[in-house]
Parts: C-alpha cells; sequence; structure tokens
C-alpha cells in the first residue's frame, strides 16, 4: 500500500512538472493590454532582442493608402528588461483588434488570449464597454445556442458547415416558432467571422433579452462555395488560407442559397413564409445578399446591405446578375423593408451612392444609414445592432 501511495505521488509530481513546463511557455509576466481609469489603454511586450516594436489597430486614427483606409500604426517605446509600451488616448467604447509588429513582422499580442480569426487573419482583441459597446459584452442574460451544423450541397458536391444561433428557451419550448434572418460574411471570412470579429451570438443575446429584437434563428454560412467549411474544420489537413477563392462572386453561391434555406426550414422549427425570413450581409455577404433576394423576391422581406460590393459584377457570368433592373422592380412590387449602410471613407462608398440613385430613380424606398470610416468591422457590428430590431416588427 505504502509502495502503491508512492508510486501515485510520483506520477502526480511528473505530471505538475509536465504542466508547469506547459505553463512556463505560456504568456510571459507583462500585463497587456492594460485598460486604465482614464480610459486609456497601455500595450507591452517583451523582447530583448528587438530593434524596433509597433502597435497597430484599429483604436489608432487610420491611414489612407490610394483608396483604402487601413489601421494606424505608433510607435512603442522600450524600457527596462526589454518590455516595449504604448498608451494611447482616452479610447470611446467598441471592440477594439490590434497587433504588434516586431522588427517588420506581425504578430498578435502573445500576452492576450483573446485572439480571433478571419479568415486567414488573427487579430487580439478587448473591449472598452459602455453605450453601443455593451451590446458586445456578455451579460448575465439568456443565452442562445450557437450549433456547428452539417448540410448537403449537391451544387457544391459536397456537405458544406454553416453555424446557426438559436435563441433563449428554443429548446425548451418545443412548440415556439421563429423567423430567420440569414448573416452573410465578407471575402476572405467565413461561417465564422460574424460570430468571432462581429459579436453576432451577444449583440442577439442582449438585443432580444432587452426586447428590442424578436427572438430569431441566425444562421451564417460560409460564402466561399468552392470550400465545405471554414479553414482547419474539414479532414483535408493543413491548407493556407487564401482570401482569393474561386467562385466567391460569379454566381454559384446565390445559386446554391435555397439549399441553405430548405434545411434550415426542414430541420428547425422556423416560420417559413417571406415576412418571417431577413438576409443581410458586409461587403462580399452584401453583394450575394442582393442578388439573392432580388432573385428570390418571394423568399425575403427583409434585406441589409452592409458596405455591400455593388456595381462589381460582370452580368455575363452568371444569370443571377442579369436583369437585374427586372427583377429589383418584381422584388420591391412586394414591399420588401430594404436597409443600406456605409461608411463615407469605405472604398465602396460611392459604389452605394451609386446603386442607391438607381433605387430612387425607380421611386423605390429603402433606409440609408451612413456612419464615419470606412470597411471595417466596428461599423459591421453598428449596422448589425440597427438591422436587427428593425426586422420581424
Amino acid at each position: 500500500m505504502k509502495k502503491a501511495i508512492l508510486i501515485i505521488a510520483a506520477l502526480f509530481s511528473l505530471t505538475f512538472a509536465a504542466n508547469a513546463q506547459e505553463l512556463s511557455n505560456a504568456p510571459g509576466p507583462v500585463n497587456s493590454p492594460q485598460i486604465n481609469p482614464d480610459g486609456t489603454v497601455t500595450f507591452r511586450f517583451q523582447d530583448r532582442k528587438a530593434m524596433k516594436v509597433q502597435v497597430t489597430g484599429d483604436f489608432l486614427p487610420a491611414q489612407i493608402v490610394g483608396r483604402q483606409e487601413v489601421q494606424g500604426v505608433a510607435d512603442m517605446k522600450e524600457g527596462e528588461n526589454g518590455v516595449w509600451e504604448y498608451t494611447s488616448e482616452k479610447l470611446a467604447p467598441e471592440f477594439y483588434g490590434y497587433k504588434f509588429i516586431v522588427d517588420g513582422v506581425t504578430i498578435p499580442d502573445p500576452a492576450n488570449l483573446v485572439v480571433c480569426r478571419d479568415g486567414s487573419t488573427l487579430t487580439t482583441k478587448f473591449l472598452i464597454p459602455g453605450d453601443r459597446a455593451d451590446l458586445y459584452a456578455i451579460h448575465d442574460v439568456p443565452h442562445g445556442t450557437v450549433s456547428h451544423v452539417w448540410y448537403p450541397s449537391p451544387v457544391a458536391g459536397f456537405n458544406r458547415r454553416m453555424v446557426v444561433y438559436t435563441p433563449a428557451g428554443y429548446e425548451t419550448n418545443p412548440k415556439a416558432k421563429y423567423p430567420v434572418v440569414y448573416i452573410l460574411h465578407g471575402i476572405g471570412g467565413d461561417e465564422d467571422s460574424w460570430i468571432t470579429h462581429g459579436r453576432a451570438a451577444q449583440i442577439l443575446d442582449n438585443l432580444i433579452a432587452s426586447g428590442k429584437a424578436k427572438p430569431m434563428i441566425a444562421v451564417f454560412t460560409n460564402g466561399n462555395i468552392s470550400q465545405q467549411a471554414a479553414v482547419h474544420q474539414t479532414g483535408n489537413g493543413y491548407i493556407h488560407q487564401s482570401t482569393m477563392l474561386p467562385k466567391t462572386m460569379e454566381g454559384t453561391f446565390e445559386t446554391s442559397f435555397n439549399e441553405v434555406v430548405n434545411f434550415i426550414d426542414k430541420n428547425y422549427r422556423t416560420i417559413a413564409k417571406k415576412q418571417s425570413r431577413a438576409i443581410c450581409g458586409l461587403s462580399m455577404g452584401g453583394h450575394h445578399s442582393l442578388y439573392i433576394s432580388a432573385n428570390n423576391p418571394d423568399e425575403f422581406g427583409y434585406v441589409g446591405l452592409f458596405s455591400a460590393a455593388v456595381g462589381v459584377t460582370d452580368e455575363s457570368v452568371s444569370p443571377m446578375y442579369q436583369d437585374l433592373d427586372a427583377k429589383l422592380a418584381k422584388q420591391f412590387a412586394g414591399k420588401p423593408f430594404y436597409f443600406i449602410a456605409c461608411g463615407n471613407s469605405d472604398f465602396l462608398f460611392q459604389a452605394n451612392k451609386s446603386f442607391m440613385a438607381k433605387l430612387d430613380a425607380a421611386g423605390y424606398p429603402y433606409k440609408f444609414m451612413e456612419t464615419d470610416g470606412g470597411h471595417i468591422w466596428k461599423n459591421w457590428r453598428i449596422y448589425l445592432t440597427e438591422y436587427l430590431p428593425m426586422i420581424f416588427q
């Protein structure tokens, strides 16, 4: 018995030592980011051999390079023990993202474990609470369920993955039926993007709990029809994620979208009618939302275009893109709720203004929201928080 106890103690010691070794490889003792009482944020990075360290993120004033708005960059100052530091100006409430640039190499903050992936990009994040940003935080409210769901896609030729949010109470009230909103990502993203960078589950939880939005099912698809799922979520091994994927805006995804709608209506307790079905998307997802809804005028009662990639498609590549004027006439005859939003320094702003001029010329009603800033998640989260309370009313 004594021998057995000694063996167990030895095994415990080995396990503790192994865990300690793992912990020794964890982020170092620097506190980063440190949210200060005055609303500023201090970033720290420790590297005694680094020659130059910078921080870049959407908390810094943006820079315009060509037609694109890009994140600002700030130099960090080296202190004792190779700890580099930078303190921001006072920041407004928001869910911010940032990275470090160490001797020209961009990396996430190793001291911050809140890391989001958007396509091939990893970004460390922090939240300044207050105002609209409280919708992005996790509160003590009833929470919905987020599931990763596989569905068959004959058009793609393989099963594909999407994310489905069901509201609090869905599992406990088996007789209740719900409207559905389909929320689409932009180029380079996938079915996880709105859940991570977009904070969509938190936004839905908080808006529904406050009574500002109706309880609803939300579906997040992968708009890259050449993919089964987000990177590393299939059995095809390591694949480097690329922004420029085939079959993104050439009609195949739009053609296949009824597969998604039919699967959701068959497998979830939906209210399967036009006035209980909405679609919206950012950038490429806005492009998809435009053409999916225009080609299916009896399917969607609500349409949201967030910084939509309008006016960028060659009509000849797909019947889905042809005769748009006639399709819009039929769609608006059914009186959909149409919401368009774009940042005034977004490189797609003028394209969206031109599309609205087309709608104006035809006398089609829509609601427009203009914000400051460019093609950024900050704006798309704002648009989602505005759109969700307006649908299914």
